[in-house]
């Protein structure tokens, strides 16, 4: 039996370049070398190589976080290069990838989102008339960043000029959104015709940090994550529904994790990730693990629905 010859595609420009190489670490050494013949390229530096190996290679899995490797970029030029990946297209990358769009399309399908608006640069000089639309504390982030980068908290009006400024130093849309406390939850999902939920992973970051942040997610022992979350098999289901209604409103393929928070007996959808965090830890291989796949199974399964 021929080994698959695969692109490992990480690094890239974005500002999780960090995390994107971490991952990739992770997934070269769980990959079965027998079944595998892995081939490192960092858009970063090597968009030509992937061009000049594409007749050569059987697939590729994109390891990429954020801008130019989760919007779609990738992988559209990877349907030009006639490359098979994972995850999601052109269209699912894009619509996930952009905040603003997502919970439009989220809307359409009856999910239940926090109040939001768009935010302009003249904002930051005068926001009374965001404040006068939406009721404090408020998140602000860049539409199109993962990993909570440029992302605030604000919980008084004086500072929301300051947080407006940080998120467009990130991107040039920003979106202000109403606060919702709660627990914050995630459910993944696989598959491609045929889906599947995993079950719930409850985060809990430490005391220290006000939200799920960038030091949260990777410091280790930053924040206490539980799975199989402890929640009712009313919500468990609901939550479940709600992450296969978010995967295909977006169009996605392959898999997903939708972010929610859940308050009360409501539960609101935050944001979808078609590229999740891929380290036997991150959270979708936690899920995945507890529902029976470890690691490289894991691995095995993405990679044979990227190939069907």
């Amino acid at each position: 039996m021929n080994k698959i010859r695969l692109a490992l595609i990480a690094g890239g420009v974005s500002g999780e370049r960090k995390v994107s190489l971490q991952g990739a670490t992770a997934v070269e050494r769980a990959l079965d070398t027998s079944k595998y013949e892995v081939i490192r390229y960092d858009p970063a530096s090597d968009l030509a190589r992937i061009v000049a190996d594409a007749d050569q290679l059987n697939a590729a899995f994109i390891l990429l976080h954020g801008i130019h490797g989760e919007d779609g970029t990738v992988q559209g030029m990877l349907e030009l290069l006639g490359i098979p990946y994972q995850g999601s297209g052109v269209l699912g990358s894009a619509l996930a990838m952009d905040k603003n769009l997502a919970k439009i399309m989220y809307g359409l399908h009856s999910l239940p989102v926090a109040a939001w608006k768009m935010a302009e640069q003249e904002h930051i000089a005068d926001s009374a008339s965001l404040l006068a639309k939406l009721n404090l504390p408020l998140v602000v982030k860049p539409i199109r960043q993962g990993s909570s980068l440029g992302m605030s908290i604000v919980r008084q009006p004086e500072e929301l000029a300051a947080a407006l400024a940080t998120a467009f130093q990130h991107d040039n849309q920003v979106m202000v959104e109403e606060f919702i406390q709660g627990r914050e939850i995630t459910v993944g999902i696989i598959g491609n015709d045929e889906l599947t939920a995993l079950p719930l992973v409850e985060i809990i970051p430490d005391s220290r940090y006000d939200f799920f942040d960038y030091e949260a997610k990777y410091q280790p022992g930053a924040t206490l994550e539980i799975c199989p979350a402890d929640v009712g098999d009313g919500m468990r289901e609901k939550a479940q529904q709600y992450a296969l209604t978010a995967h295909k409103a977006l169009q996605l393929r392959g898999y997903s994790r939708t972010d929610m928070i859940i308050q009360k007996d409501k539960i609101f959808i935050l944001e979808t990730n078609t590229i999740p965090g891929m380290t036997p830890t991150s959270l979708l291989p936690q899920a995945a693990a507890q529902a029976g796949l470890d690691f490289a199974t894991l691995l095995d399964r993405l990679i044979t629905l990227a190939m069907e």
